[in-house]
């Protein structure tokens, strides 16, 4: 039977599970006969793991439940156990490396990793390149992917840029070596970086999470014991309220994809501002129906329109990580920024 249900594991992920099962010394003597991709996707495999069960470890390799004992204790695969693993045998800086390129964007090559980087912060990249340099990075990046990195960049850049890729002959392997080098140094370790997860942005996304109770419950606890972490956890909060920094577009694109119940129920709570707002991006109709509905409900429970609060602000956040909205900054400049 184990044998049989083998076949639905995907092949990294059985490589994964027997890697943390065969203990760190016999996994740097497997791991020492591979090549640097096979090391890569079978690392970020184990980094992304998370718990293993009893019965998958048997799936995958039956002769290991016996050291098991079958005492169902599975396995927890995670970031700092897959960097221990590949320090065993490799130096250091490989390691960090690997590490922060699995942490980076996904992909095999460098021009795979950009197609998954965000137009907005390749462009803010570029924009410290000689044109020249962009105009190599452009032209080797999907068609779909240039155009909007070029819609961003400033119009006398993107112009010199398309030019040079006008009148660019094929570039030599020296200088596409030194492009990705540099992208690899710079902009993709700096990438890494950036996304690895801060603890006040943990909690700040658990705190949204809360119901409005236990989230001043908390909150309070949190500014007597200490009120910097309090601050930054705030800081990094995103309300229902803020909703209100975004601009008209964004309303409406919240509305396309939230429920009118649930924006009823959520606005029934809201600021007046900020349902003002909702109703004078729809029609004329649909906000009257809306305002209705809300009067319908008379009395609601304020655990009931927090919890409608947090689909409408989950929507919104994923709209924004999408980049389909903007959120304005507090900072009163004029500058936007999107929420992460």
């Amino acid at each position: 039977m184990a044998k049989t249900n083998n076949k639905a594991i995907a092949g990294p992920r059985k490589a994964a599970i027997i890697m943390l099962s065969v203990g760190e010394q016999r996994a740097a003597n497997l791991f020492s006969y591979m090549d640097d991709y096979e090391i890569r996707d079978i690392s970020r495999e184990m980094a992304g793991l998370g718990q293993v069960t009893a019965e998958e470890i048997e799936q995958v390799i039956v002769e290991f439940i016996e050291v098991l004992g079958g005492d169902g204790a599975g396995l927890a695969g995670g970031w700092g156990t897959t960097e221990r693993y590949l320090k065993t045998f490799l130096k250091e800086d490989r390691v960090k490396d690997l590490m922060d390129e699995m942490r980076g964007p996904a992909g095999r090559t460098m021009w795979e990793k950009l197609a998954n980087v965000n137009e907005e912060t390749l462009a803010t990249y570029l924009l410290n390149e000689y044109p020249q340099t962009v105009a190599v990075i452009i032209s080797r990046i999907k068609a779909n992917h240039a155009a909007k990195v070029l819609a961003v960049l400033p119009e006398d850049l993107a112009t010199e840029v398309i030019q040079r890729i006008l009148v660019m002959d094929n570039v030599p392997r020296e200088v596409l070596n030194a492009v990705e080098d540099s992208l690899k140094s710079e902009f993709m370790r700096s990438l890494a970086q950036k996304n690895t997860r801060d603890s006040h942005e943990l909690m700040a996304e658990i705190f949204n999470n809360f119901d409005r109770a236990n989230e001043q419950r908390f909150m309070s606890v949190l500014e007597k014991a200490n009120p910097e972490d309090a601050e930054q956890i705030r800081a990094l909060m995103f309300t229902f309220d803020d909703i209100n920094k975004t601009d008209d577009k964004g309303i409406q694109a919240i509305l396309k994809d939230v429920d009118k119940d649930v924006l009823a129920l959520a606005l029934k709570g809201g600021n007046p501002e900020l349902k003002e707002k909702f109703l004078n991006n729809m029609s004329e109709r649909a906000a009257k129906i809306l305002v209705e509905d809300m009067e319908a409900m008379g009395p609601v429970k304020v655990k009931d329109v927090d919890e409608a609060q947090l689909k409408v602000v989950t929507v919104a956040k994923t709209l924004a990580d999408r980049g389909e909205i903007i959120i304005m900054s507090d900072a009163g400049d004029g500058q936007e920024e999107f929420i992460s």
